[in-house]
């Protein structure tokens, strides 16, 4: 995998005239961490195409070959992962690394409670302040033995003897889901797992492809309850990854709130738990099209994007929404912003707890640009004022990614250029995302941090 990613610490925006073209979307950043770590509990060699060339997956990748995984890239780009089984992990010589990804972090002490081996997990600055208890607690009840129970690091003692459980999540979470399924997958006896509101269902999608008995279904409406049992082998599988939706939203909504914009974005995931942010902008106003539709091997839908500029209307947003889009709230605040009054997203208590507090930075970000933002509990209140965002200010991302960039697409639209410190971290899921924008026609520069 290629090691040096596009992008530098502090970026510009300044105001952009249109966007044309069309580009392909980056690989989808979920199912390349669950391909990876699905693969190396599997029997056999598993072949991943269109696997995410960045920094979250690269530490997936070198976490799982201190846990004694054989993987390589060919000439061509797939990526082949010989698996060793649901405890087949050897005791690694050092600590497990994983910089600033949750998703790696929380998902991997699923994978390893089935494993008799201790290990220690540590993260960066930023996701050693992120909790993870709320993944522990369910493995505490499984028989698994932590550290602690808060933050990284934390040492996990795996268990050959796994207890199954039937845990019902107080908020909605995919990473949580994910843990407990893969440590049930060891447990004896069936686990159950109940989310209020369904969260993206990647993970049983492919733990499915895979081989597992796993049960659930595909309801968008009340509780989600799903089954696996215990001691199923999974075996090598093929698999193509699809764009990720969540990167393509910097661009659709670039596209939707820039003057005479029209571009396409293709081989997109359009996985109905993901599509949330289409549906929003679709409530408001957002001329945009699904083309070219398809399945793919593991049940996900696929599809190419059309999007035009749009006059945008505000929205209220109630807090079923959050489940399906946690990750886009960032750049639909900007879509907010570029509209003529009032937008409400309500329930967005766990945008507190990402890769920085977003719930603050989207309120102080707009703000500093002249946008009145409120916060109503856990409901956030934006005031549009399309003609009148001033901009020539800098945001500092504190190391998040999709903070970065939707204010990098905020500063298209603004008086004067927006400057972003701390753009790094956007190589955590979108590395060619200055290349892309800049090619519809974006005016991102890069600056020199003093």
């Amino acid at each position: 995998m290629n090691k040096k990613f596009n992008t530098c610490n502090n970026l510009i925006s300044s105001k952009a005239n249109n966007l044309k073209g069309a580009i392909v979307a980056p690989p989808d950043k979920s199912i390349s961490h669950r391909s990876l770590l699905f693969a190396s509990l599997s029997i056999g060699i598993s072949s991943i195409n269109n696997l995410l060339n960045s920094d979250d997956i690269f530490r997936m990748i070198k976490v799982l070959k201190k846990l004694g995984v054989k993987i390589k890239e060919n000439k061509e780009g797939a990526w082949f992962v010989s698996g060793v089984g649901l405890n087949g992990y050897d005791n690694p010589k050092s600590d497990l690394y994983c910089g600033n990804s949750g998703t790696l972090a929380r998902i991997l002490l699923g994978a390893l409670s089935g494993n008799n081996i201790s290990v220690t997990i540590k993260g960066d600055k930023s996701l050693s302040k992120r909790p993870m208890d709320r993944v522990i607690i369910p493995l505490k009840h499984m028989g698994i033995n932590f550290s602690n129970s808060t933050n990284l690091p934390l040492t996990i003692n795996g268990q050959n003897e796994i207890t199954s459980i039937k845990y019902e999540i107080p908020v909605s979470s995919a990473q949580v889901k994910t843990a407990v399924l893969l440590a049930g997958l060891n447990a004896r006896g069936t686990t159950q797992i109940i989310e209020p509101q369904t969260s993206r269902n990647h993970t049983e999608n492919l733990l499915k492809y895979f081989g597992a008995d796993i049960f659930y279904k595909d309801s968008p409406i009340g509780k989600n309850k799903v089954s696996i049992k215990g001691g199923k082998i999974l075996r090598a599988q093929k698999i193509d990854i699809p764009g990720d939706i969540s990167s393509a939203a910097f661009a659709i909504v670039a596209a939707s709130i820039i003057t005479n914009s029209s571009i396409k974005i293709k081989n997109v995931g359009v996985n109905y738990y993901r599509i949330g942010i289409l549906t929003a902008l679709k409530k408001m106003g957002v001329n945009l099209k699904l083309i070219n539709k398809r399945i793919n091997e593991y049940n996900e839908p696929v599809s190419d994007i059309k999007v035009n500029y749009s006059k945008l209307n505000p929205i209220n947003l109630e807090g079923t929404y959050s489940a399906k889009m946690i990750d886009e709230y960032p750049i639909l605040a900007i879509a907010a912003a570029a509209t003529n009054g009032k937008s409400r997203f309500c329930g967005l208590s766990e945008l507190r707890y990402k890769e920085s507090n977003r719930f603050n930075a989207i309120i102080d970000g707009l703000n500093l640009c002249g946008i009145s933002v409120e916060s109503d509990g856990d409901d956030i209140l934006i005031k549009g004022n399309r003609n009148n965002i001033e901009g020539g200010i800098k945001i500092d991302c504190d190391y998040d990614h999709r903070v970065a960039m939707s204010f990098l697409v905020l500063g298209a639209i603004s008086k004067k250029p927006i400057e972003v410190i701390g753009c790094d971290s956007i190589i955590t899921s979108y590395p060619n995302f200055c290349d892309h924008m800049n090619y519809l026609g974006l005016n991102i520069k890069s600056k020199s941090s003093k």
